[in-house]
């Protein structure tokens, strides 16, 4: 098995980066609020679609992530 260190430090690193975005999103203004969470779903599914590279279960989620962000950004508030 060979060890990816850049993987290792980009996960809680970007889990950090999430956290703080999410908790920066929150302090705003409703209707701005949803559409600001949303958009970070939105963004994270292209992100993970982009990142699958074959694998159906990550673009699969990647879809997932890209429709709750645009109900969370439109419908539900």
């Amino acid at each position: 098995m060979k060890l990816d260190l850049s993987r290792m430090i980009l996960g809680p690193v970007g889990l950090a980066i999430g956290f703080a975005l999410y908790a920066g999103a929150n302090r705003v203004q409703e209707p701005w609020r949803s559409v600001l969470v949303g958009a970070m779903f939105a963004l994270l599914g292209i992100a993970a679609l982009l990142y699958a590279r074959g694998e159906r279960w990550i673009r699969g989620l990647g879809g997932v992530l890209i429709v709750y962000g645009l109900l969370r950004a439109t419908i539900l508030h």
